[in-house]
């Protein structure tokens, strides 16, 4: 067994079960994961059955826990957490949460001990979600790229297939590794419209949810959410009827997509007709302006 973790003590963790992956760290446009994973464990439940070590994996000096002062004295300390849960949809089928911070350090042997845990377990699948901003109107659904080994799950959903260098991230190296395992592996990356990257986007997490459940079969809650998704979508409206330079950057990010589309599925993403600066131009001012949106409105209600 690999120091880097420790099972529950009283953990019964059943062999056979998929697992689903939302690690934080790397990229999460839109608050994408965060929202899927709050989502997950608010509506689910779940208990732990593993933990990894934060002295091997996390480095304290550039990822800081949160200590809670009171008055005079350290009232409380909040350990970040890397863990797997033992998670129950709505239809009472089980499934393996992994779930936490991106490690700092190991990612070699934080892979290799995945690898363990799956082997030992019989995992039969490993699902992951992480999301990166991209220059696409609000007024499309989440677009997507899909990674990994599921031909089905590629053919059905992959929007835009980049053949580039990526910065790696450690649900990357996961799926590599567990490939050759010949596991079952699917990497689901949202494309958020950048201009909303720094809000939470409801409707990004919703689309999750939904790619998850066709990788796993897994049946998710999702009320909480599309009525999160109206509210903002009625926000954003707002801000569009009231600012002209908005106005006009939907607009052009819409004429460089295909019109007449029904779902992700059925439209691929192409690249963008109009002119990329400017674009780019207009998005440097209204990603502040809109980042700073929800909070106005928060603080207003």
């Amino acid at each position: 067994m690999s120091d880097l973790y420790e099972l529950s003590a009283d953990a019964d963790l059943p062999s056979g079960l998929p697992m689903v992956a939302l690690i934080t760290g790397f990229s999460d446009s839109g608050a994408t994961v965060s929202q899927l994973s709050d989502h997950l464990f608010s509506e689910l439940n779940y208990e732990l059955v593993l933990r990894f070590s934060n002295d091997e994996l996390l480095d304290y000096r550039s990822r800081r826990p949160t200590l809670f002062f009171e008055k005079d004295h350290i009232q409380s300390y909040e350990a970040p957490s890397l863990a797997i849960y033992l998670v129950s949809d709505e239809a009472q089928q089980q499934f393996l949460l992994l779930a936490g911070y991106e490690p700092d350090l190991k990612w070699e042997g934080f892979s290799r001990a995945i690898s363990e845990i799956v082997d030992s377990y019989a995992i039969p699948s490993f699902t992951w979600v992480h999301s990166i901003p991209f220059p696409i109107p609000h007024t499309r659904q989440a677009g997507v790229t899909v990674s990994g080994n599921r031909a089905d799950m590629i053919a059905r959903f992959s929007e835009w297939k980049p053949q580039t260098q990526v910065p790696g991230n450690v649900t990357h190296l996961l799926e590599y590794t567990l490939s050759k395992q010949e596991v079952s592996t699917s990497g689901f990356v949202l494309l958020v419209p950048h201009y909303l990257a720094d809000n939470e986007v409801p409707s990004a997490a919703i689309t999750g949810l939904e790619l998850l459940s066709a990788a796993t079969g897994l049946v998710f809650p999702s009320d909480g959410l599309r009525e999160e998704a109206a509210k903002f979508a009625v926000k954003v409206e707002k801000q569009i009827s009231e600012n002209q330079e908005l106005a006009k950057l939907v607009q052009t990010l819409e004429q460089g997509y295909a019109n007449g589309t029904n779902g992700i599925a059925k439209s691929p993403i192409g690249k963008p007709s109009g002119q990329p600066p400017s674009v780019d131009e207009l998005a440097d001012d209204l990603e502040s302006y809109l980042s700073a949106m929800q909070k106005n409105t928060d603080q207003s209600e």
